[in-house]
């Protein structure tokens, strides 16, 4: 039997992870420097936390969530998404005493039984900020200016946001009754998925990608006609606050997101030149999310972007990420005396701080040099019979060319010395 790998999975290669380290890093450092702090979750979490929250009847997310009974008979699912699991953390740990607004970013994998396309996999990585306890439009401008910076911070050009508003649960019952009165009109327009969405969620059907919706969508209404004064007024602040920045951003009537649990603001980050989906990532506001786990009123807004998309885009784009750093040390070894040597001198130079390669088995010099070539090391230190009865091992530096003799007890604040440090 030949073994792969699960469909819509990926082997992250080694020489893939500077664009993971790096990115990683970006948006690690980037939350923390707005004051967001880091919780790590559950990879799994009783059923009951997504199909309450995230998995609303007719969403996609509810047909692709990876559930399954365990051996005490508890219905578990991998994680869906990140933003019910923050929520139940908040509610279960007792984070609504702290100072508030409560403000927390993740980073992990996510699990979505999807078809596999490019960009898009069956376990992905997500990076998830939201702000919690917190109603102003200041929270919303927030969360949009992180994702952005993110994007902005990793080299990506033209950055724009997709805006709107879905209301609450008093003016978005509203709205979706004169939707559906719109839609059952043009009912033999719609096609068999559409139908299917109207029958159980509505707005999705705004978010079509089939034929001919872009023409049957024209004239439908739009929500912001359609909000009660509560939110009227919080989507003005937003807008006032993303006008005053000079930021630009696009009113889209037709974007609602994927899940049911969205309260007034929605939006995305597009950027523009990295083809058909200019969408780069997407969150918004979901006041209500608390209360459905049976926590107190708690308002909230965040949003979630993926790495492989992020790191698949600069891969095209052409931005390049920083280079790992590699152990500048190299120990060439002759002998089984210089051998034994080699393993002390590594492991001292490893306790230092100095990254160290040693070279493995019985081979020449000529054959070690050539790996501590490959393996880009700038100093090499030969050991040998005769260094060993001089006490002065021999390093040679790779970029110039030169040989220096250095007695061995002095070796490692030589090293120390030679060596810039990050």
């Amino acid at each position: 039997m030949s073994y792969q790998r699960p469909t819509g999975t990926l082997d992250i290669l080694p020489q893939e992870q500077p664009y993971w380290n790096h990115v990683k890093r970006t948006v690690q450092s980037l939350a923390e420097r707005l004051g967001f702090e880091r919780l790590d979750l559950p990879t799994f979490e009783y059923t009951p936390v997504f199909e309450h929250t995230a998995a609303g009847e007719g969403t996609d997310l509810r047909k692709e969530m990876y559930s399954f009974e365990d051996k005490d008979g508890q219905e578990i699912t991998f994680r869906a998404e990140f933003t019910a699991s923050v929520v139940r953390a908040y509610i279960e740990n007792g984070m609504q005493v702290w100072p508030t607004p409560v403000k927390l970013y993740s980073i992990g994998s996510v699990f979505r039984h999807e078809k596999p396309q490019k960009g898009r996999y069956r376990e992905h990585h997500q990076f998830n900020a939201e702000i919690l306890g917190e109603s102003s439009p200041m929270a919303d401008l927030e969360i949009m200016l992180l994702a952005e910076s993110i994007y902005a911070e990793l080299g990506f050009g033209d950055l724009s946001f997709q805006l709107n508003s879905t209301g609450c649960p008093q003016c978005k019952p509203v709205y979706i009754e004169k939707l559906m009165d719109y839609l059952q009109a043009h009912h033999e327009r719609l096609s068999e998925v559409d139908r299917e969405r109207l029958a159980h969620n509505p707005l999705r059907v705004l978010d079509s990608k089939e034929p001919d919706m872009d023409q049957v969508l024209a004239k439908a209404p739009h929500i912001t006609d359609h909000l009660c004064d509560e939110c009227r007024a919080h989507f003005a602040e937003l807008r006032t606050y993303l006008d005053h920045l000079e930021k630009p951003y696009t009113l889209n009537f037709r974007l609602v997101r994927g899940l049911d649990y969205y309260t007034k603001t929605v939006f995305e980050v597009w950027a523009q030149g990295i083809g058909a989906q200019n969408a780069v990532c997407g969150g918004g506001r979901y006041d209500g999310l608390a209360e459905g786990l049976g926590g107190p009123p708690t308002p909230g807004v965040g949003f979630a972007t993926g790495l492989e998309r992020i790191i698949m885009t600069m891969q095209t784009q052409g931005i390049k990420p920083p280079a790992l750093p590699q152990p500048p040390v190299f120990i060439a070894a002759l002998g089984e005396a210089a051998r034994l040597e080699a393993i002390d001198l590594a492991w001292a130079l490893r306790r230092a701080g100095l990254g160290a390669w040693q070279a493995f088995g019985k081979r020449g010099l000529k054959s070690q040099l050539r790996e501590a070539n490959k393996r880009e090391a700038r100093y090499v230190i030969i050991l040998g019979q005769e260094e060993i009865e001089t006490q002065e091992a021999t390093v040679r530096d790779m970029d110039q060319g030169e040989q220096t003799n250095v007695p061995m007890q002095e070796l490692v604040d030589w090293l120390n010395a030679q060596i810039p440090r990050a």
